[in-house]
């Protein structure tokens, strides 16, 4: 097992700040969860950064249940509403997503709002290059991973009733807005490359603008694999889910191409061909030909835009960490990646300029 698998995988006794009064849980979840019985059993899981993700065990059944952390939050953050409607409306169509029982935005039984979903039993899997496997299933792995993502962005988002789900457009415009002043709100210390990008991005938009369901943190480690097959079996955080461009989504998943380990669990310091992991140029084709696109144009200003936004998030998480309301005890390690991040966003905008 990796370090990164047994760093994140699993489960670990719920953290004192995310504790609540199982009881009332228990007495909710009688009422609302159909086929549910029996004492339950608590624990947290490891990994995530934002929203505290239960497993729950009663009556030989396993659900989880995920919840707005306690504390004061960012405007508009951790809304657990709107992924309880998006994975509950995907079960309508082929993309791969967990069953849901039950939302609760009632505060007064475990503090703050929450949902239970069904637990998919599978393979999460944290490390990218996918060291315990052979370099034949890793390329099916990210076949796999690129499969599930262009399922998501055809998906008619108004016959399954998200029509009203986001705004159609200005997509773009909207996200930096919103993740510059979240990193407004959030800054600790001056990061120069961010307000280089605050300023630079909204005035270089790629012309062109279209509108589908997006995941907005689809990466491998958000998402269930089967237990012995490269098929994925459930997407899981759908924290950022909205309408929005296709090209944003699937670039998010693409900066991991342009960066290491050590940022965003990248595999761009990683033997792609000798790993059997497709190239940057090989995975783009992929998606292309699943989704008809005839190639990813602005690629540069896409992975500049979404470097930028991954920094934002984790400026956040630096500070949920200073706060003491961070879901994962990794937080703090995670929020100091923010200043690299913008510097690898600006080196992209370099690029362009070059």
């Amino acid at each position: 097992m990796s370090d990164l698998q047994a760093q994140f995988a699993g489960t670990q006794d719920v953290l004192e700040q995310h504790s609540f009064d199982i009881p009332r849980l228990q007495s909710y979840m009688e009422e609302h969860v159909e086929g549910f019985s029996g004492a339950i059993g608590l624990s947290q899981f490891k990994g995530g950064q934002s929203n505290p993700t239960y497993r729950v065990d009663a009556g030989g059944q396993s659900y989880v249940l995920r919840r707005k952390p306690p504390g004061e939050l960012l405007p508009s953050a951790h809304a657990v509403d709107r992924e309880y409607r998006v994975i509950t409306a995907l079960g309508q169509t082929d993309v791969p997503a967990p069953r849901t029982y039950c939302l609760c935005e009632d505060e007064t039984v475990i503090g703050t709002a929450f949902y239970i979903m069904e637990m998919v039993q599978g393979r999460i899997l944290w490390d990218s290059t996918l060291p315990d496997m052979q370099t034949e299933e890793r390329g099916q792995i990210y076949q796999a991973m690129n499969e599930a993502m262009a399922a998501l962005h055809k998906v008619d988002y108004e016959a399954v009733g998200l029509a009203d789900f986001g705004k159609v457009g200005e997509y773009r415009e909207r996200q930096i807005h919103r993740w510059s002043k979240t990193y407004r709100i959030s800054e600790s210390e001056p990061i120069a490359e961010m307000d280089r990008l605050i300023e630079w991005l909204p005035r270089n938009i790629p012309a062109g603008d279209e509108t589908t369901l997006i995941h907005g943190d689809f990466r491998m480690d958000n998402m269930v694999f089967h237990p012995t097959e490269p098929r994925v079996i459930a997407l899981l955080d759908w924290e950022l889910a909205t309408l929005g461009h296709p090209v944003g989504d699937f670039t998010y998943t693409l900066m991991g191409w342009r960066l290491g380990k050590d940022l965003f669990r990248g595999i761009a310091d990683a033997d792609l061909p000798g790993l059997g992991i497709p190239t940057e140029e090989a995975y783009i084709a992929h998606y292309c030909k699943l989704t008809g696109r005839d190639g990813i144009p602005h690629l540069e200003w896409y992975l500049a835009y979404n470097m930028f936004r991954l920094a934002a998030i984790l400026q956040g998480i630096a500070k949920r960490a200073q706060d003491g309301t961070a879901a994962s005890p990794h937080a703090v390690e995670q929020g100091r990646r923010a200043r690299p991040l913008a510097e690898a966003a600006w080196q992209q905008v370099e690029r362009l300029a070059g």
